[in-house]
């Protein structure tokens, strides 16, 4: 067994490869599978909803094999990873930041790709700015943005983007660089909505898009302009699932090669394989409990919800070691606060202010705010008078690891021991993005959210839980706090660690306080391959999460 040490974004679980065709989702047994075909065949949690990425944040996986980013974290932690630039300096004054674009880099389509190329994703983006269109949704979004003063191309080689105030957040940043001969006559109102970015795509990337159905496969084929030359495998098929049930049979069976972000029963349970080798890593992902806090449009069924002596409370009745030993079988850390662990220039546990799990302190805190059970039937009212009876949602989002059922009944089942009695919905990953966008369009009306959230270990992906600016995107509670969103923007224009780590603390400190949201866990992804069809998966990092690789090098095995 080996330990995969990697990072991630804001983005994982996502495929299932199997055949030119898709999957039949049903009770079928899997089909075995040769591997003289040499097509990889993976698989995931993903429900990506548009190759738009202007338009989802929902297609990580798969548009991370077609597109490249500018630099993102892959490309500074590994000399072998880089993106669409070669290199990248920042001046003297902390503010002029040099991409050398890759010589000779191509699309897919044969053509030219360059430093116009990057100079238009950035300025397409900034000219939404303010607009009632602006491209605010996506993978590629403007949030961020305000920081840049300006970006151009001055060579096909060399990209000037200057910032306002001194930030990393130019090459941390996870936007997909776009072909401008593709894009340059989309309107910011098609570029959001209606259009669809159907296959073929053009990319810079190992792997281009063939073909796309929604909630079955993606079909991908090698990229011949490559930077570092064709990939020896003959393509690759992402099958989409909404569970994890079926992966692990298809790699025992033969039919996968990949699986991604297994259950610690199927983990468990693959690692006796002597034909299969399993990893696991701790990630950037977030599982919490969140609260509706908004006032006004989609709001939850009770004003406690927006009382943080009530969240508060509740905190004291969440115990994140059992959910850890029990709905994770140890395979995640504790939840503290929003830093997490494998952030470790910005992890606290928080130890002079940390709740501790104590159901008679949670009832002694409720009772004293107010919520009390003043008749004696076993259930608190609010300080209107009413009765408890809370909407809690739950479900997995697109990219990030499948939340066990267990663990929101463990949640559930304290809320009850409370006197807060709670009805489970269960949705699918399209659902609960629905209900959980902005109210505005659309979204709230649920009480509480138990989910999780990928994002990068950058300061700024930290925070972006509680940003006003991410309402119905990273920040699924609808919580806002002008002090947060002061220092937020200090972190966004701060390069020193030391006091990037004090700012981050601080809003940390604000938010936990507040208690929008009451951290469960960290999980670790949990991951298996096969031995048998394919040499090159590495040992050091698998599969990055937070890039393609290693699906540019993977080469057939010999057969025997």
């Amino acid at each position: 067994m080996n330990k995969w040490p990697f990072s991630r974004r804001a983005v994982v679980k996502a495929m299932l490869l199997g055949s030119a065709a898709p999957w039949v989702m049903s009770s079928k047994v899997f089909a075995s599978s040769s591997c003289d075909d040499h097509i990889v065949r993976i698989a995931a949690i993903a429900a990506p909803d548009s190759l738009n990425p202007f338009a989802t944040s929902s297609s990580f996986w798969p548009l991370i094999f077609t597109y490249d980013f500018l630099v993102g974290s892959d490309a500074q932690l590994y000399s072998d990873r880089k993106g669409f630039a070669k290199t990248w300096s920042v001046a003297d004054d902390n503010l002029t930041w040099i991409f050398k674009i890759w010589p000779g880099l191509k699309w897919s389509d044969g053509r030219p790709a360059t430093a116009r190329d990057a100079a238009f994703t950035y300025n397409f983006l900034l000219g939404s700015i303010g607009k009632p269109d602006e491209l605010n949704i996506g993978q590629n979004s403007t949030n961020g943005m305000e920081q840049i003063a300006s970006v151009a191309a001055i060579d096909d080689e060399t990209l000037q983007i200057v910032t306002k105030a001194p930030t990393r957040w130019l090459i941390d940043n996870s936007f997909l660089i776009l072909p401008e001969h593709i894009w340059k006559d989309i309107s910011y109102a098609d570029a959001r909505s209606t259009f669809r970015n159907d296959p073929p795509l053009v990319g810079t990337g190992p792997m281009i898009v063939r073909e796309y159905q929604q909630g079955q496969f993606v079909r991908f084929t090698p990229n011949e302009y490559f930077r570092t030359g064709k990939p020896a495998t003959a393509g690759m098929i992402l099958n989409l699932f909404s569970t994890a049930d079926p992966i692990a049979q298809g790699l025992k069976s033969g039919s996968l090669d990949y699986a991604l972000s297994l259950t610690a029963a199927q983990w468990d349970d693959l690692s006796k394989d002597p034909d299969i080798v399993v990893g696991q890593v701790p990630t950037e992902q977030r599982n919490y409990l969140a609260f509706n806090t908004v006032s006004g449009q989609g709001k939850g069924s009770t004003k406690a919800l927006q009382d943080p002596v009530f969240r508060d409370a509740i905190g004291f009745a969440i115990d994140q070691k059992t959910i850890v030993d029990r709905a994770f079988r140890g395979h995640a850390d504790p939840g503290a606060g929003l830093a997490m662990p494998v952030a470790a220039d910005y992890y606290s546990y928080l130890s002079d202010i940390m709740r501790r799990f104590d159901l008679a302190e949670a009832g002694r805190r409720l009772d004293a705010a107010g919520y009390r059970d003043t008749n004696g039937d076993g259930v608190r009212e609010d300080k209107e008078g009413n009765s408890f009876q809370l909407e809690l949602i739950t479900g997995t989002f697109a990219t990030v690891i499948e939340m066990p059922i267990a663990a929101v009944q463990l949640v559930a089942g304290w809320l009850e021991k409370l006197g807060i009695p709670v009805s489970v919905t269960q949705l699918d990953s399209g659902a609960l993005t629905a209900r959980t966008v902005a109210p505005a369009d659309g979204g709230g009306g649920w009480d509480l959210l138990v989910a999780g959230s990928w994002l990068s270990r950058s300061p700024h992906d930290i925070l972006a839980l509680g940003s006003s600016k991410q309402i119905g995107v990273s920040n699924s509670s609808y919580w806002t706090n002008d002090k947060f969103d002061g220092l937020l923007s200090e972190v966004d224009r701060t390069v020193d660690l030391k006091k990037s780590r004090e700012l981050v603390d601080q809003a940390a400190r604000i938010i936990y306080v507040e208690a929008p949201y009451i951290m469960l866990c960290y999980p670790s992804v949990l991951e298996a391959h096969r031995k048998d069809c394919f040499k090159g998966w590495g040992t050091d990092a698998a599969v990055s999460q937070v890039s393609y690789f290693p699906f540019d090098r993977l080469k057939p095995e010999p057969t025997p």
